[in-house]
């Protein structure tokens, strides 16, 4: 009996198999799938949203500031409008290196002068910043010594240092480049130091017992590891260097962009200044790029395990 039951015992499984698979290959073939139309449509519709965000949006802001000095023209004559103010731009682009006398140049000498005694200003500051910023974030006893110092003098004015690069320097040269000295200084110094305090601790026990030598823990793991903070320190201070050499050549004078800014004020012609202030806003912007651009080739991601 039962060898006899046991065909009719395995027969109800069989067919529940077959009902159950049966019920799972309806349940797919009801299953809405998304048209291969539909996600094309997604993806020209996400690809139009991103190009709009980069291009259009920009262009919109530029409008808008067009309309709005457009409108502060209306009720002041004196301001020159945007149609003039371009019109005028053509004619000082068309010729910027031009040179009649030492007060007399075109915009282009004025914009590399000005350029030069960053580079002068900023070279110095890295040299002298970033290797002491190593050295505030290393030695702990050297971080307690120049961090009352910094505190104090990071806050002040940038106009306050040119008195006295002038009383030291008996130039106005040398005193404007102290001036980007002393201010873009302070940013590589404590970005630096915290970039060197931030290195996993990890990283400084394996060197312990690899017993490396101070040169190979810089060069191996403190540098690259405090590499990216160095870079922001560095764009921090680019950027400060620029707004000081502005403000700095207005009061010493000589060639310059802040000098042919206060002189074109004195000649009372407006659109070089606009013109000036927009040249000295696309410099400073493309100073940053290149150094945010260099920041992000040597900026990496942590793989977590």
């Amino acid at each position: 009996m039962n060898a006899m039951l046991k065909p009719d015992s395995a027969e109800p499984v069989s067919a529940g198999t077959d009902s159950s698979a049966a019920s799972a290959t309806a349940t797919a073939t009801r299953r809405p799938r998304r048209p291969l139309a539909a996600n094309g449509t997604a993806r020209a519709r996400k690809q139009v949203s991103a190009h709009v965000v980069k291009y259009v949006a920009p262009l919109m802001g530029a409008a808008l500031l067009v309309l709005i000095w457009q409108l502060i023209t209306i009720n002041n004559s004196n301001f020159p409008t945007p149609a003039a103010t371009f019109a005028e731009a053509a004619k000082l682009l068309a010729d910027p290196f031009y040179r009649n006398s030492p007060n007399d140049q075109g915009i282009g000498w004025n914009l590399l002068a000005s350029l030069q005694r960053v580079g002068v200003g900023f070279g110095l500051a890295a040299l002298v910043g970033i290797p002491l910023g190593f050295l505030i974030g290393r030695v702990q006893f050297i971080s307690a010594m120049f961090s009352p110092i910094i505190s104090l003098l990071k806050p002040v004015s940038p106009l306050a240092w040119l008195p006295i690069g002038l009383l030291v320097f008996k130039s106005a040269n040398p005193a404007a480049i102290w001036s980007i000295f002393i201010c873009s200084i302070w940013p590589m110094i404590i970005n630096t130091a915290i970039g060197v305090q931030r290195v996993p601790q990890d990283y400084m026990n394996v060197a312990r017992v690899l017993n490396l030598s101070e040169w190979k823990i810089l060069t191996k793991i403190l540098l690259p590891s405090a590499l990216p903070f160095v870079l922001t320190g560095v764009r921090l201070s680019i950027g400060t260097a620029w707004l000081v050499i502005v403000a700095a050549e207005m009061l010493t004078g000589g060639v310059g962009i802040g000098f042919w800014v206060w002189d074109e004020w004195n000649n009372l012609n407006v659109p070089h200044i606009i013109i000036a202030i927009g040249a000295i806003g696309l410099v400073g912007l493309l100073l940053e790029q290149a150094l945010m651009a260099l920041a992000r080739a040597f900026t990496y991601e942590q793989v977590s395990n």
